[in-house]
């Protein structure tokens, strides 16, 4: 896989990405940030040599390189699920190929269902820890040292100086934010009531499909991780609502433009 990896990084400098600032994971919810990025490149994944492509509708597919504020920013615009029948070494291979350009910070974003009774449709999270359910681990295997230590330490998954930079911003902009703890599962399906009742149980207060693996390979290769979750749906004890893919983006598409204007602003201060 390094090999690999380097194939894809080496090919993405001779197309112009240089020196990036940030990776930003372009989940649902944040689509719009699209429109913020003074974009100088775009590839479509299916040009890039060893890239899975997305299959997922609204995932449209294409890496983005351009300015957000003053930073260089790479943005996967459409990212790859382990439920799509990938590996997990292919779901988290972009991430790799982030870090050997460069980057350092990553900003992951998702759609999530809500099991906090306090919580909302339309409402922001900032992850600040998570569960991993998913049936196969990233890190499984022989370990490469030039990705990372064999057994990585997770006491601070999400950069607690990053929570701390949104929340400053958050509160300057009057974006209401929550802050909770995220637990991924394989799906594809949604959740039954009484699976959101288990989420609830082990001590989660959302829960999605993706996320996890990419944050777990970023702190392998020591990079500093800010997660977010938009509410799209609520599976709350004696309230589980209908849900459908549809309904979830058009949730989504609620708090984008907030969610954006965050993350922006995020960027344009982090040192």
């Amino acid at each position: 896989m390094y090999n690999k990896i380097q194939e894809t990084v080496e090919f993405l400098k001779k197309r112009g990405i240089q020196e990036p600032d940030f990776g930003i994971v372009l989940g649902t919810g944040l689509g719009s940030l699209v429109n913020m990025i003074n974009t100088e490149i775009s590839i479509p994944y299916k040009e890039i040599p060893n890239f899975p492509v997305s299959t997922v509708q609204g995932h449209s597919g294409t890496l983005i390189y351009g300015k957000l504020g003053n930073k260089n920013v790479v943005a996967m615009q459409g990212r790859f699920h382990y439920y799509e029948g990938w590996k997990m070494k292919e779901v988290t291979f972009p991430i790799r190929v982030m870090k050997f350009l460069g980057i350092e910070n990553l900003i992951v974003s998702n759609a999530s269902g809500g099991v906090n009774p306090s919580f909302k449709v339309g409402d922001i999270m900032i992850i600040n820890d998570h569960i991993n359910m998913m049936p196969e681990h990233p890190l499984r295997g022989m370990n490469d040292d030039r990705f990372g230590p064999r057994f990585l330490d997770l006491h601070e998954p999400y950069n607690l100086k990053m929570i701390e930079v949104m929340e400053n911003i958050a509160r300057q902009n009057n974006i209401p934010v929550q802050k909770g703890i995220y637990l991924a599962l394989q799906g594809p399906t949604f959740e039954t009531p009484a699976e959101y009742k288990m989420v609830s149980l082990m001590g989660a207060d959302a829960v999605g499909m993706s996320t996890v693996p990419e944050v777990i390979v970023a702190k392998h290769m020591g990079m500093h991780c800010f997660g977010i979750s938009v509410i799209t749906d609520l599976g709350i004890e004696g309230y589980v609502e209908e849900v459908s893919h549809e309904a979830v983006q058009l949730a989504a598409k609620s708090s984008e433009k907030k969610i954006s204007k965050l993350v922006k602003e995020f960027v344009k201060s982090w040192e």
